[in-house]
């Protein structure tokens, strides 16, 4: 092993696309420097997923991303139309808004869709990572993986000099995409329908006037060449990208994607045969003009081995309908960062980490039924499903496990209703303070918070005394006193009374509320804190005397 060197970090990080990256951006916020490690030299260089739901928004929001992200939205953000034809010039079968049924009302959600490709959404958060203090590593590829039980030790190997380097990380998150290396070689299984098309990939240009008749959209859905072709435009003006299934079992293979049969695909794709088709390679300097894919939905059947956890696409995998793909990626890592923080300085016991697999693990499942109906009405030509409701699918997904206290519900509320219950999303509720509007959610940065109601001043002394005694950051508000209540929402939204007051968990989730205030608060706060931070008997009674 040539040039060989030890390194350490609390968290190794394997795999630099928006799952990895943004688990980097959440740590290093939190005072966890991580490595991360990517074999590919840079970050994407096509499209991928290119809408990003409010919730990931108001996650970006929260960290001060939004302007970044909003001044590098593409071209498509008037035009998120979704059409399906036989061909590009043929008549359609359906159009719909994308984003219709999608886009919170004011009172949801102070965030909206953001129409990003995610491979400018990735330069963004990589660029920030490394601000806060993440050390980002491209062209890296993991050699080998051990866990010893109190660490893991990675090797790691520099694709452009060839040496190599030991790691040393108290935790790994693998967010190595949907081959999912770590988890394979941790021999951890996926259960789902599988592989569902393989799709060879090709860029072309092309002036496509003639069979666009002034239209323009986000995705296209085509019969021709094959049905279940895609078509989307790129940011390049004239430059589209095609994808076409093909099926191994009736003998085709990616090796007949040559450059004379990508452009004849394009054509009757486009449904001119004498369209002026000019391929170009998808990575810039590379001559390799086709890439392949497998579109299909899996869910692991554990998102923890160990001192390794699993993430986006390495964790589940979900067809491109619906937008959920990259979007759950980015749900998974903030739901993991705060937990490995809180662990890693002590402020929790190790039982916390399990629960990130008892929350996430059932949000995949429901989002993968979901887009698996949402993918079979596109491909048969229905357009949109009815029963999809998206808000329900961004905003509503229930929390159940010991770092919420509460009883079990639904895995899915309707969030136009706000419950404030535990293991749901905190509401959003318009907030003013000296006339300048605000919401709920811009109180929650990063540590636990208690929002209390005007009447409920004891809860005050009650958190500042609980953090003191567990040592944890612990922010604290009045609603209606620090802060005006204009529509007198928020009472209503938390579920609470006056003297009310609810725990939010870093990431945004209520964890428990008091709905009146009780006769001991503190021990009644700094006791919730307990439970759902795992902290052992000993450090309880400890933190009460």
């Amino acid at each position: 092993m040539t040039g060989s060197g030890n390194h350490e970090t609390p968290v190794l990080i394997v795999g630099g696309g928006i799952t990895g990256l943004s688990t980097a951006l959440f740590l290093a916020r939190l005072g966890v420097r991580p490595i991360l490690v990517e074999r590919h030299p840079s970050t994407a260089v096509l499209p991928q997923a290119r809408a990003f739901n409010p919730r990931s928004m108001e996650i970006y929001r929260a960290l001060g991303l939004a302007a970044a992200i909003r001044e590098r939205t593409s071209i498509l953000t008037d035009m998120p139309d979704m059409i399906g034809a036989e061909t590009l010039a043929g008549r359609e079968h359906f159009r719909f808004d994308v984003l219709a049924k999608a886009r919170p009302p004011a009172s949801l959600s102070p965030a909206d869709w953001e129409m990003i490709d995610q491979d400018e959404l990735e330069r963004i958060v990589r660029a920030h990572a490394e601000d806060s203090g993440a050390d980002v590593r491209f062209g890296t590829e993991l050699v080998a993986l051990t866990d010893r039980g109190d660490g893991v030790t990675a090797v790691v190997r520099d694709l452009e000099t060839g040496a190599h380097n030991r790691i040393r990380a108290a935790y790994v998150v693998a967010a190595d995409g949907h081959r999912a290396g770590v988890r394979e070689r941790l021999g951890i299984g996926a259960d789902g329908p599988g592989v569902l098309l393989r799709v060879a990939n090709f860029v072309f240009d092309a002036d496509l006037g003639a069979a666009l008749r002034g239209r323009r959209f986000l995705l296209a859905y085509l019969d021709r060449p094959v049905k279940g072709s895609t078509l989307i435009p790129l940011r390049e003006f004239g430059r589209w990208a095609l994808s076409v299934p093909y099926r191994p079992e009736r003998g085709e293979s990616p090796a007949d994607f040559t450059e004379r049969r990508c452009a004849e695909l394009a054509r009757q794709a486009i449904g001119i045969p004498d369209a002026d088709v000019r391929l170009v390679p998808s990575m810039p300097g590379a001559d390799r003009i086709v890439s392949t894919t497998t579109i299909g939905g899996w869910v692991a059947r554990r998102f923890r081995a160990g001192r390794v956890f699993f993430a986006g696409d390495a964790a589940h995998v979900v067809p491109p309908s619906g937008s959920y793909g990259a979007n759950t990626g980015i749900a998974d890592a903030h739901n993991l960062a705060w937990k490995l923080a809180a662990v890693l300085t002590r402020a929790a016991g190790d039982a916390l980490l399990d629960t990130y697999e008892d929350e996430r693990r059932p949000v995949a499942r429901v989002t993968l039924e979901a887009a698996m109906q949402l993918l079979h009405d596109r491909h048969e030509g229905a357009g949109d499903h009815p029963k999809t409701d998206d808000l329900a699918m961004i905003f509503g997904y229930r929390y159940t496990s010991a770092a919420v206290l509460a009883g079990t519900g639904r895995p899915v509320e309707d969030p136009r209703v706000p419950r404030g219950e535990p293991g749901l999303r905190a509401p959003h509720v318009r907030l003013e303070q000296g006339g300048t509007a605000l919401s709920t959610l811009d109180l929650f940065t990063g540590a636990f918070t208690v929002l209390a109601g005007p009447d409920g001043v004891g809860w005050v002394a009650a958190a500042k005394a609980a953090a003191a005694g567990l040592g944890l950051a612990l922010d604290v508000h009045r609603i209606g006193f620090e802060f005006d209540d204009p529509e007198d929402r928020w009472a209503t939204a938390y579920g609470v009374t006056s003297r009310g007051a609810v725990l939010v968990r870093p990431d945004g989730f209520v964890a428990w509320r008091a709905r009146e205030l009780p006769e001991n608060p503190e021990h009644d706060l700094r006791d919730a804190l307990c439970r759902v931070l795992a902290l052992n008997g000993e450090r309880v009674r400890s933190a009460g005397r």
